[in-house]
């Protein structure tokens, strides 16, 4: 004769509850909107970049150049981390949410892009074309990460996509429109964000 198992007690009332709501806060994280995009620290991007391209045109070198807007990118990019993680820990909030991942990881690849054209414009020697390059793929960036922020975060980058096509139509006009995008278009935006959504 098989003894039976003995039945499994059932699951408290408030233990259900409790996974339910859990789910429910994870659900909603992964699918809201990223809003600690920091108008600041978008500011302080656009006003990095002016000083970058005031800068960059005392040298005639190329090289010159481009190290100093590679270093204003690397010092623009802690700016804006640092600002997004300030602004999320004043929100009670957590940068690295669903939303705030999506955001990133649909940011990078353009960035990355960018990079590897960079590498590629150079090695055939094709340095007009890096200022159209990097404000379309950043500016591409911007939108398909953008899609989880705010509405006012991909319309900045397409901003930078409608700078970049020009920069790649007229390269002569590159490094005004490096001033104008990075400089200008983050120094709007910024403001734009820090006023309708808080810092």
């Amino acid at each position: 004769m098989r003894l039976e198992d003995p039945p499994t007690p059932p699951t408290a009332l408030s233990d259900r509850a409790i996974e339910n709501l859990s789910f429910i806060r994870r659900t909603m994280e992964a699918s809201g909107t990223f809003t600690s995009v920091s108008g600041t620290g978008v500011m302080g991007m656009g006003v990095l970049a002016l000083l970058a391209a005031a800068y960059a045109s005392r040298f005639p070198g190329l090289e010159a150049r481009l190290l100093i807007w590679a270093g204003a990118a690397v010092l623009s990019g802690a700016v804006s981390g640092y600002a997004i993680v300030r602004k999320a820990r004043h929100r009670k909030e957590s940068a690295r949410s669903g939303p705030g991942r999506k955001f990133v990881l649909n940011f990078m690849p353009s960035i990355a892009a960018g990079g590897a054209l960079t590498v590629a414009l150079l090695a055939a020697g094709l340095p007009d074309l890096l200022p159209g390059t990097w404000l379309l793929l950043y500016g591409t960036g911007v939108v398909t990460g953008g899609a989880f922020s705010v509405r006012v975060v991909p319309a900045m980058g397409l901003a930078f996509m409608a700078l970049g096509a020009l920069g790649l139509a007229v390269p002569q006009w590159g490094p005004g429109l490096m001033a104008v995008g990075f400089g200008g278009l983050h120094l709007a935006f910024g403001a734009i964000i820090a006023r309708r959504y808080g810092g």
